[in-house]
This record gives structure tokens, sequence and C-alpha cells, in this order.
């Protein structure tokens, strides 16, 4: 009796079904789960006395391993899976009036993880590597005073090679008994192969300068890691609740919901994403969104979790739980980013074990051709030549790829985090990679392009003079509505402070709006044609249609007649925006399922040539495949549900992370957090400098193993010098990635 998943089953959640219905076969007492795509929350139903705190450990701990990655397994048997309106509830097969003795007890999915703590590992490092030169040092010294016995100097050797190479062995045997040979198991190998033919300098300089490369390479990711870490330290953990009495009471942030009334004093964070209902403050926003500059609040502005209220009380009102609040998606994205590797780096990835057996079979060839074809010595060197195995340790040295395989996992996680910082993310390395890659963009028009919210562009009334009346009465009717027109007037009117109005006997005119009693007089808002009977059919018919990119309401008091004219807003910055792509070369191109004088309009106003109208999601999508036929590399940007197809299709897909759909969200390859479209030219800045970064390290780390390694064929090359030059160019890779972390925006 088991049902499989179905295709409309959303994917970012369609492999959780599997693991959570082994955790419901597995726990005595829990009878089904309920999982809320949206809120991404639980609910269990348990039968029967069940330990509440036991039970919510087990189950963080098997979503805690969900967080961190899985694949999607089948349904077992026993387990019942049954696809909701925005949730999926599994059932143990049971009999029928089970569920009228279920228990719901509601659990909220863990939060995220802080990512990888590098600090404690990059200081242990310093220390050993600090250690290890201190006593190369005194083993150098003791070398050279006649007065030491040798087997001090020896002893000092002994320490440097112990502390050098401690972390590099700790690591080797772990993955030996898989035959899992790295570069650790490389540099060990050296290191022995050294004193085994009485170099303990040599040996003893390897493993110093490579745990100091380990040292300073931990400390690059953990510089990285500080970053995002930091978002997830701006949030607080409570919140001033404003009661209905007018007190306030300490609320976790994790019980807030839609509608609340919170109070937040200067120097405070805000704790979820909310509106300002009442009072003025301005708020630094720098954390998600790069910006230095305090963006001024007040009633009607939005406030986003984790941005600071600089100087004002405020009286707010909570938009949406905390787990869907903005800085939760950039955490949620940046840890999903973590996770997908660009495909210079997957190559990387699936080479190294090849490569270390290959070198390992070099140097094995090359010693016999050394020893045997040209009768070099076999261990000890004289004073015409070098012995066949001091030729191969050195030339094991010089090929080992150390700097290769940091060069590109270090220079994309500091583009993440940089990105993170500046409210872009790039959800992996893949993403970086393919931005800078791009000869076209594609944009969506609504929510992209404009704001997607209408706002009030004009009030008008019959007879004229009377227009702040017809917005008092249409704000009054509006004030308890959330349609996109109510929201535009609702937020006009509370930014004039209009007073408000009695209002009784309300009733909804499908289809046409509105009808009332407004200070005890009968009132009507809505379309033209509710307006346009008897008398009045006369009055408006003189009255032009609004123009083709505004929306009209009307209103009809007694004694009044009036319209609003409300229009979705240009973004300001979107002109610039398209400039300096076509300054870049990039051709853009507006995508809109907007009738066509409404999209050329806003395209003239913005300066986009090229627009193709009154397009349904597949008409997007065949558009993007063409452009794509035609050898074009096509981003494309987008904020809706009808944008996901499309962006599925793009080379590299661009969200708006703002008011951008969960659809949109999970196909986005990178994500513009409060839909700041600006921020895509400062994404594909990142993306031309990561790339570059990219490209230099690997210039730096091929070309130094191909130079060294050809040079070291004909027994040029010292060992010291293999090992100076080696761990150099590793600490070259690692200090060119991190700066990255310090650009300019």
């Amino acid at each position: 009796m088991q049902q499989q998943e179905d295709s409309s089953f959303p994917r970012r959640d369609g492999s959780v079904v599997g693991p959570l219905s082994e955790f419901l076969r597995s726990q005595a007492g829990v009878e089904a789960i309920l999982f809320d795509h949206e809120r991404k929350s639980l609910a269990l139903a348990t039968l029967g006395e069940v330990d509440p705190q036991e039970l919510q450990r087990r189950l963080q701990a098997t979503l805690r391993i969900l967080e961190r990655g899985y694949e999607a397994t089948p349904v077992p048997e026993g387990v019942l899976v049954r696809h909701l309106p925005g949730q999926t509830l599994l059932e143990k097969v049971s009999c029928p009036t089970a569920p009228l003795f279920w228990q719901w007890r509601a659990f909220d999915w863990p939060a995220p993880e802080a990512p990888p703590e590098e600090g404690e590992e990059w200081k242990a490092l310093s220390w050993l590597a600090g250690g290890c030169g201190v006593a190369l040092v005194a083993a150098f010294v003791s070398s050279r005073v006649t007065a030491i016995p040798e087997p001090v100097s020896i002893a000092f050797y002994l320490v440097a090679l112990v502390l050098g190479g401690w972390d590099a062995a700790r690591d080797a045997w772990g993955k030996l008994p898989k035959g899992d040979l790295d570069i650790h198991f490389l540099m060990l190998a050296v290191a022995a192969g050294a004193i085994s033919i009485g170099a303990w300098a040599e040996g003893a300089l390897l493993l110093f300068l490579f745990s100091a490369s380990g040292a300073i390479e931990h400390f690059a990711l953990h510089r990285t890691y500080r970053e995002i870490r930091a978002l997830q330290a701006t949030a607080p953990r409570m919140a001033h609740q404003l009661l209905p009495d007018g007190e306030t009471r300490e609320c976790e942030i994790t019980r807030l919901r839609p509608g609340d009334r919170l109070l937040v004093r200067p120097d405070e964070v805000f704790p979820v994403d909310v509106e300002i209902r009442s009072g003025e403050t301005a708020a630094d926003e720098s954390t998600l969104s790069g910006e230095a500059t305090p963006v001024p609040k007040t009633t009607g502005d939005t406030a986003w979790a984790g941005t600071l209220n600089l100087w004002g009380v405020v009286t707010v009102e909570v938009l949406r739980p905390v787990q869907e609040s903005a800085l939760q998606k950039i955490i949620d994205l940046i840890r999903n980013a973590e996770r997908l590797r660009a495909p210079s780096q997957r190559f990387t990835d699936r080479f190294g074990k090849p490569y270390t057996f290959a070198i390992l079979g070099l140097v094995s060839a090359m010693f016999l051709v050394w020893w045997l074809g040209f009768g070099l010595p076999v261990f000890f060197n004289t004073a015409e030549t070098t012995s066949a195995f001091y030729r191969a340790m050195t030339l094991l040295v010089v090929a080992s790829p150390c700097a290769l395989v940091i060069s590109i996992p270090s220079a994309i996680l500091s583009a993440i985090a940089w990105g993170a910082r500046k409210g872009i993310l790039f959800r992996g390395g893949a993403a970086i990679e393919k931005l800078g890659e791009i000869d076209v963009v594609a944009l969506d028009k609504t929510g992209t392009l404009t704001t997607g919210e209408l706002a009030v562009a004009g009030v008008e009334s019959f007879p004229a003079g009377r227009e702040r009346e017809v917005l008092e009465i249409a704000y009054a009717l509006e004030s308890n509505s959330h349609h996109p027109i109510a929201r535009a007037i609702t937020a006009h009117g509370r930014r004039l402070e209009l007073r408000p109005r009695e209002v009784r006997r309300f009733q909804s005119l499908t289809g046409k709006g509105l009808r009332a009693e407004v200070d005890e007089r009968v009132t009507f808002l809505g379309r033209r044609e509710l307006m346009a009977v008897g008398e009045l059919e006369g009055v408006l018919a003189p009255i032009p249609e609004p123009d083709l990119a505004q929306t009209e309401v009307w209103v009809l008091h007694e004694g009044l007649l009036g319209r609003i004219l409300l229009q979705d807003v240009v973004r300001k910055e979107s002109r610039a925006v398209l400039a300096e792509l076509a300054a870049r070369g990039i051709r853009t191109i507006m995508l809109t399922g907007d009738r066509r004088a409404a999209a050329e309009k806003v395209a003239r106003e913005i300066g986009i040539a090229e627009v193709r109208a009154g397009l349904h999601p597949e008409e997007k999508v065949a558009i993007v495949h063409e452009l794509t036929r035609e050898g074009h590399r096509v981003a494309m940007v987008g904020d809706g549900v009808n944008d996901a197809p499309s962006l599925a299709a793009a080379h590299v897909s661009v969200a708006m992370g703002g008011r951008g759909s969960d659809a949109a969200l999970e196909q986005s390859d990178v994500v513009l957090m409060h839909d700041r479209i600006e921020r895509l030219l400062t994404a594909l800045k990142a993306s031309v400098a990561a790339r570059r970064v990219i490209r230099q390290n690997l210039v730096l780390s091929v070309g130094t193993v191909v130079v060294m390694a050809a040079a070291s064929l004909f027994g040029v090359v010292p060992l010291t010098f293999g090992v100076i030059v080696h761990e150099g160019s590793t600490l070259l890779v690692c200090l060119n990635s991190l700066r990255l972390l310090f650009r300019k925006g």
C-alpha cells in the first residue's frame, strides 16, 4: 500500500519524503507526519504515551541530516503519502478510526547550522607550524655548532618533522585503509624519503612549509566562513511583542506570526521581516545588501530581518514567519551553495586521486631510469651528481598538485562570501563561472525592471478639488484588504496620514468592486463598469480611459465621484543597469506577458531596445531556447512563478530575492536580495573577477608544476629549492583568492 511521489511535488522537498517516511516507520507511537512545504515546518501525530523531548531530539537529528544533503529514497512499505495543497501527509497504515485518537504536535524545522568553524583549526595548525619552524631553526643552528653533538640536532629535526607532519599524518591515516592517497600522503612520503638519505634539513623544511601553507589555507577559509557566520549571528532570538493593552512582553521570534505587532527600539535589530505601522527611523541594511548609507523608514515601509534600527522607536507588524524572512533565505541559499561545485572544481576533484597514482608511477619509473638507465647512485649523493632517489624525491615534491587542488575552491568560497555581504547569493561555484560567460540578458518586466507593486499615480475628483476626500473614502474601504490595489491605496493613505472614516455594512461585489456605508452614506468602489449605470453613464463617457500602463479605481459617494490612478513603478536603477550592460556588449531583451503598448512604454522609459510582449511562460522558454541554439549564453532575470520555466532553460538564471516566488528562487543560480536590480552588475563584475582569479591560480599552479617537474628531470633542481617553490606557489594561490574578499562593490 505504497504511493510514490508524483512529478508535481516540489523539487526541493521531493527527497524529504523518503527519509521522513523511514523516520515515521521507525518511531513507535508516531502515526503521521504533516510536512508544510512553504513554511518548512512539521507536525507529528502521536498515539498513546510518548516522550515529547526525546521525540523532538530524534526528529531534529533526522532533519539535521537532511539539511546537510541527501538523496531521494523510495517510500517504505506501510507508509501512505498524500499530497495536499502546499503540504504532504505521511501516514502509517492503520484502521480508519485511528486518526480520531491522534494528538498533533508542531515542530519547526531546525535553525540552520553555522558553517564549519575554521577558527580553532587554523590556530592549531599555526601553532604546529610555528613549533616546527622553531625546532627547524634550532636543528639548523645546532648542526653548525661543532661543540653540540650530532644527535642533538637530529632530535630537533625529529621534533620539527613530528610537529610539521602531524596534521598530514592524521589526514592520511584515515584515508589510507580506503586506498585514498592524496597530497598529504605524498608530502609524508617525500619527508620519509629525505630522511632515508640523510637529508634531514630538506625533509623538515618541506613539512614546515607544508604545515605553514595549510594554516594559511585554513585561515583564508576561516575569513570566508566568518562572513557567512556573521549573517547568522545578525538576527536576535527574542522580540518585544505588543499586547492589546499596550504592554510588551518578550517573545521568541520562532513564535511570531504574520499580523503580530512588535515594538522595536533604537539600536535593536529587526527580528523578522516587518512593515512599519507607526513612527519613523532609519535602518542600517549593510549586513544584507552591502548598502552603507542608512535607509529612511516611515509608515508603510518594509524593514528586513537582521537589519539595525538606528534611532527611532517604531511599531511594526510582522509580515512573515522567521523561517520565511529575507535573512533566512540568504542563509539557506548560502548553505546550499557550499554543496554546489563549479565545473572546473569538479574536474580537479575527479582527477586528484588518479593524478596521485600517476605521479607515484612516474616517480618510480624515473627512479629506475636514473638508476639502471643512467647509472646514477641509488641512494647517496656524490661530489659529481645527485642520487636517483634524491632526484625522485625532488620530482615527487614539485609534481604534487597542492596549489592546483586549492586554487579553485578557495576562489569560489571567497566570491560566495563576498557576494553574500553585498546582497548577492551565488548558488555554488557553477553560478559564479557561468555568469561571466553571458552575452544576452533576458529580463521579465513586472517585478524585475519594475517594482511589481502598484503605487498611486494620481487622484481625480468630480467636481474637482475634493481629491483628498476621494482618497479618504477609498482608504477606509481598502484598509482590511490585501489585494495589490488595496495595498497601494492603504500605503499611500498611511503616508498622507489620512483620517479614518467609519465603515459599515461592508459587501464585496464579485468581479466588480465593493459596496459599503461610509459615514452612514452608501458608497461604491470598483471598476468603471460598476459606476457607468443610469445618469452616471453620461458623466463617465467623456472621461478618457487611463494610460495603458495605468489602472483606475472609481469611488462613488453621495455627491462625489472620483477615481484613483495606479501604476507599476519602474525601478529607477533599471536604465543605468541596461546602459552598463549595453556598454559591455551584452544584448538585453524584455520578455513579458503584458500588452505590447504597456511594455513598449516601459522600454522607452528605461532604454531597452528589444521587447517581446504578450508572452505565455512556454513562449518565454521557446525564446530562450532559440537564443541558445543561435550560440548565445543567456541569463534570464525574473521573479514570478511564470518565470520559473524560462529560468530553468537559461544558461544562468537570476531571481529577484525580495518578492521572488519560491519557484523562481528554486530555479535560480543567482539571487539578488531585496530586489536590487543594480546588483546584477555587481554580480557580473564579481563573476568576471572570480573567473580571472581562477585562471591566474590555474596558470600559477599548473605552470609551477610543469616547469619545476621538467627541470627536475634533468637533475638541476635541488630538493630544498623544489620544496620552497612548491609551497610558495600554494601560498600565493591562497593569498590571490583571498583578494576577492576585499573587492570594492
